[in-house]
């Protein structure tokens, strides 16, 4: 057996065990989940750990393998569905690391063959739904070779290989998590232009979570850690209907599960504090996320962004969550009873909270303050003030004929060129759509830029979530307001309006060169065109 057989094998029987039962299965996790509980009735993913061979001095690797296929699952609170899965289950497993260590993730393409093109729509439809490839969202990582690399295909077999019984395709990503990155929650999802909304909305995501310094606070070390991924899942009789036209995703009412059940139930004592690393893995919907249930509910504060942890712990009445955020938060119990998390226009509660049983004396404790995850940037840092990048989230209806008429533009800095730059442009096939062969974004190694984004979108329940790859950005002003202090973010939600919503963010560009992306984090317009190429270069 090998070391990465021996790594898999050992992770298949870790599924929703307690951290205080794998701190005396494994060595390696001794060390990390000491003092930790897990909430035992409460579903979690299964837990995959990095590790070394014996007598190794070689830096840690989780090595495993995602095995890509269409699963009959029962979800609990929905009934049976047929979907495309990592392993089985939605979410797929957690991947455990620490900076220094090494993701190295076999991936086997199982699902059938990609269905003929339709000729019709080029490469901003809906095409290509088989196909895949690994997205570490939020992760500051190389976007090259075989790392975090979203311009790779994992293309299933073809059709007349499979009928001559050719095995089922393989396909590596290999990811250095640098020493010092920061510890939080992150997650991973499959990110080919064509299909992303498609394989999302059925489930194929997972969470990454980066142990180190904020882990070992004492109040933090002696929480309960406990994952909730929120699915944002599309569908009908038991099925992910094919993304066929424009007006899919409001066809089809969304289903959200939190961990793969619909509304389950978790439990604290009256005085536990247990930290929850809140996931959004939705595709098109935001989060507004409170506790519900009268005045003694428990109290939240969060103590991370999208990974990068705050300064000091900071009490919300919610929690915004745009597609894609991450949020780690502190949940301190009260008064017995019984809760809901719930999120405006959702058609029930994500799940239930119950307080009950023999009070925690005396009530556990809330740090004062954290190890901030990430030096802030200021104006100061600014490489050249007078080059600010602008990028306009806009669409325009009508444009093309056929099934998907609408085109989801990024306009501004680097906008893809019109076809015709004489004509109309809101009537151009090209002009703002995602052009593989075009580099929007020029970004240099070392330098400090400023990014002013905002959505033309007029209607509210619209939103445009900016996400850009490999390095986090410093949201300094929402709306022309200056947040003090600034926050961090990967993601960063935009809500239509008259006017629509505008940020600011500073960003430095470190680390790693190659070809990645910007785009829109509603995973339908990404796929229809809202997007954009970036370079990173020395």
């Amino acid at each position: 057996m090998g070391h990465d057989d021996h790594w898999i094998g050992r992770r298949s029987v870790l599924k929703a065990v307690p951290a205080s039962v794998l701190a005396t299965m494994t060595g390696t996790a001794r060390g990390r989940a000491s003092g930790r509980r897990a909430a035992t009735s409460f579903p979690q993913p299964e837990v995959w750990l990095s590790g070394q061979a014996t007598g190794s001095t070689a830096p840690p690797v989780l090595a495993g393998t995602l095995d890509v296929r269409f699963t009959d699952i029962d979800v609990p609170g929905y009934g049976p569905v047929r979907t495309r899965t990592y392993n089985g289950s939605v979410p797929g497993p957690t991947l455990r690391v620490r900076g220094g260590h090494q993701l190295r993730l076999t991936q086997v393409n199982g699902l059938p063959p990609n269905a003929p093109s339709s000729g019709g729509g080029g490469h901003n439809t809906p095409h290509h739904a088989n196909s895949f490839n690994l997205h570490t969202h939020g992760l500051h990582v190389s976007p090259s070779g075989d790392a975090d690399n979203v311009l790779r295909e994992f293309a299933p077999r073809t059709a007349e290989e499979a009928a001559a019984g050719v095995a089922e395709p393989q396909y590596v990503t290999s990811i250095q998590v640098p020493h010092g990155h920061p510890a939080g929650t992150y997650w991973y999802h499959p990110h080919l232009h064509g299909s992303t909304a498609e394989q999302i909305v059925g489930g194929m995501a997972g969470v990454i979570v980066v142990e180190g310094d904020v882990d070992e606070v004492p109040e933090i070390q002696a929480a309960a850690d406990i994952v909730v991924c929120i699915n944002e899942l599309k569908l009908k009789d038991g099925r992910v209907p094919a993304f066929t036209s424009g007006g899919w995703t409001a066809g089809v009412p969304s289903t959200f599960t939190v961990n793969g059940t619909v509304n389950p139930t978790l439990r604290l004592r009256p005085g536990e504090v247990q930290r929850w690393r809140l996931v959004a893995a939705t595709g098109f919907t935001a989060l507004s996320l409170s506790l519900a249930g009268g005045d003694g509910a428990p109290t939240v504060h969060q103590i991370a962004q999208d990974g990068i942890t705050f300064p000091r712990p900071v009490a919300l009445d919610r929690v915004e969550l745009a597609m894609g955020n991450r949020a780690d938060v502190l949940v301190r119990a009260g008064v017995p009873g019984t809760y809901e998390l719930r999120a405006p226009g959702l058609p029930g509660p994500l799940m239930t909270v119950e307080v009950a049983g023999d009070p925690v004396v005396p009530p556990m404790a809330l740090p004062a303050v954290l190890p901030a995850g990430r030096p802030f940037l200021d104006e100061r840092d600014i490489t050249d003030p007078d080059a600010d990048r602008e990028v306009i989230l806009h669409a325009d209806a009508g444009v093309f004929a056929g099934a998907f008429p609408n085109a989801f533009r990024m306009l501004g800095t680097g906008a893809t060129p019109a076809a015709d730059p004489g004509a109309d442009l809101t009537r151009d096939p090209a002009y703002g759509l995602f052009d593989p062969s075009f580099t929007n974004h020029t970004l240099r190694l070392g330098t400090v830029e400023r990014w002013n984004v905002r959505t033309d979108e007029s209607l509210p329940a619209h939103g445009h979530p900016f996400h850009l790859h490999t390095n986090p950005i410093l949201l300094t002003h929402r709306n022309g307001v200056r947040l003090d202090p600034p926050v961090w973010h990967d993601t960063i939600g935009l809500t239509g309006g008259t006017p629509g919503d505008r940020v600011t963010f500073l960003v430095r560009y470190d680390d790693f060169t190659g070809r990645t992306i910007a785009h829109c984090h509603q995973l339908h317009h990404e796929d229809l065109g809202m997007m954009q190429s970036v370079e990173y270069v020395e």
